[in-house]
């Protein structure tokens, strides 16, 4: 394998669907850092500088059952990327594994983690550290958001998957950033428009207060997009405000749910502007 690094060729384990399954040490299985561990898996064809997906599950998930998720293990392998799953954290110890984020914002400084992820994968599989983008499911969309508003400049871009902020949601983020919003016109879970849980102790946010946060992030001349429309049974638009400042949404019609064909509609975003860091 061209250009990887000695420590990664020797912690091949396995291989499908053109994707190698990379090990830490000796061991197969989770890579350990001192804030907690991570999953990744290569390109077949991986070289020094492999631009990297970090995707992170949803609320009670785990990064092995991301991996588990072949479509889009196998979609993103397949154009040239790493996957990077990290572990979500155990509140208190116990209880599902979630991330810190809005209302949840206790514990492990989830950018420092994820900073450490992109720096431990760079030194034992040359991964890139520059050409990355920041994912998730639900949870892990929140995460994404969150992260992008308080520090657009950790990931090159991000790509939240059925999620936003929730309420009260921040008064203002940081910017530039790419974003792409891609959300279940029938999602249930995670409304477009939000929901009220826990009794009245928690508020999802509403997905089009959100883009609007973002639209003033980006400086963006006009809350109307310069483009909209439809493709393969996608309702789009987008807003270009700038280098490094692009914002795209995408309905499909479905559920809570990572849409089919969510990894090439990601990567051919991601792979159509130049990243500017």
């Amino acid at each position: 394998m061209k250009g990887l690094k000695a420590s990664a060729a020797a912690g091949l384990i396995a291989l499908w669907g053109g994707a190698a399954a990379a090990a830490c040490g000796a061991e197969a299985g989770a890579c350990e850092i001192d804030q907690g561990s991570y999953h990744i898996v290569l390109p077949e064809a991986a070289e020094e500088g492999t631009p990297v997906v970090m995707f992170l599950h949803g609320y009670g998930g785990s990064g092995s059952q991301v991996l588990r998720n072949k479509a889009l293990v196998e979609g993103l392998t397949g154009r040239g990327y790493a996957v990077v799953a990290p572990e979500g954290r155990k509140r208190d110890g116990t209880g599902p594994q979630n991330w810190g984020f809005g209302p949840f914002d206790e514990g492990r400084d989830e950018g420092a983690f994820f900073a450490s992820v992109l720096t431990d994968a760079s030194q034992r599989f040359g991964t890139s550290s520059a050409q990355t983008v920041l994912a998730g499911f639900s949870a892990g969309a929140f995460m994404v958001h969150y992260l992008a508003c308080r520090d657009p400049a950790a990931f090159a871009a991000y790509a939240p998957v059925s999620g936003a902020f929730w309420r009260p949601q921040p008064e203002a983020c940081e910017g530039p950033v790419r974003l792409l919003q891609v959300h279940g016109w029938r999602d249930e879970v995670v409304p477009l428009e939000g929901r009220i849980l826990g009794g009245g102790r928690w508020e999802q946010g509403d997905v089009f207060a959100a883009l609007e946060t973002w639209r003033e992030a980006n400086g963006c001349a006009s809350h109307a997009p310069g483009r909209a429309w439809s493709e393969d049974d996608q309702l789009r638009r987008r807003w270009d405000c700038g280098p490094g400042a692009t914002i795209e949404l995408v309905l499909f019609d479905g559920g809570h749910s990572v849409p089919k064909g969510w990894a090439g509609l990601m990567a051919d975003w991601f792979e159509a502007e130049p990243a500017v860091r």
